[in-house]
């Protein structure tokens, strides 16, 4: 089944979307982040995709605030930014379902390695956010050298069986997905792959789902009603 995973990214306290990842671009859509996950919540999410960008950023983080939405809110979440150690990561584990990685993956593979051996494979993901077909690091503020298709086959040769893959020069525009690089990254990574950056209109999901995608990460057009959850037949 094909999900739709409303993303709550934070910032300074609120609920932003950033506009091809940057900072200082930012759409304030709640003042409190419990309100924003209460909202999905009742609207029947079956998942919440929670970003601590200031954590991403190293500039503080929303500890306090995602603990609270985990004990309020009913439903799962999976947690990212931030996380590059291991007991980060195992800390967050044992308050969300699962949690998103990303800079470790290229930095600290063997981090993936120690948590896939403490933990099931499908609690643990991977975020392959490319810009210009190269993966962004650090919050997206910095750029590898390592190519998003090359970084997929290595975490799923180290047994990663879930993978997000995000277009950042998309993602917040709403100017629709680019279908190329997403039909790469679903022929080299065999498993559970979700997909972001760029989302406008039920089209797009639609175009995602055409490519055998597990789901999609969703915000801006979320948010301003471009796409509505549950979608309408």
């Amino acid at each position: 089944m094909f999900e739709i995973i409303p993303a709550v990214d934070l910032q300074q306290g609120r609920v932003v979307r950033l506009f091809e990842g940057d900072p200082d671009k930012e759409t304030v859509y709640y003042e409190k982040p419990l309100d924003a996950a209460q909202h999905w919540a009742d609207l029947g999410v079956p998942r919440l995709h929670l970003v601590d960008l200031d954590a991403a950023l190293g500039r503080g983080d929303h500890r306090d605030v995602i603990r609270d939405i985990a004990a309020e809110v009913d439903t799962k979440l999976e947690v990212g930014g931030g996380i590059r150690d291991l007991d980060t990561a195992r800390e967050w584990l044992g308050v969300v379902d699962r949690i998103v990685i990303s800079t470790i993956a290229i930095t600290k593979p063997e981090i993936v390695e120690a948590l896939l051996s403490e933990f099931d494979a499908e609690r643990i993901v991977v975020s392959i956010d490319a810009k210009d077909g190269l993966v962004a690091v650090k919050g997206w503020a910095e750029t590898s050298q390592v190519a998003a298709f090359e970084l997929a086959r290595r975490v799923q040769a180290q047994g990663v069986t879930h993978v997000i893959y995000t277009d950042i020069s998309r993602d917040g525009t709403m100017k629709g997905i680019d279908p190329e690089p997403i039909s790469l990254m679903r022929k080299t990574f065999k498993h559970y792959l979700l997909a972001g950056g760029g989302v406008a209109s039920d089209k797009d999901l639609e175009l995602y789902e055409s490519l055998d995608l597990d789901g999609a990460i969703v915000g801006r057009a979320l948010y301003e009603g471009k796409i509505s959850y549950p979608r309408t037949a």
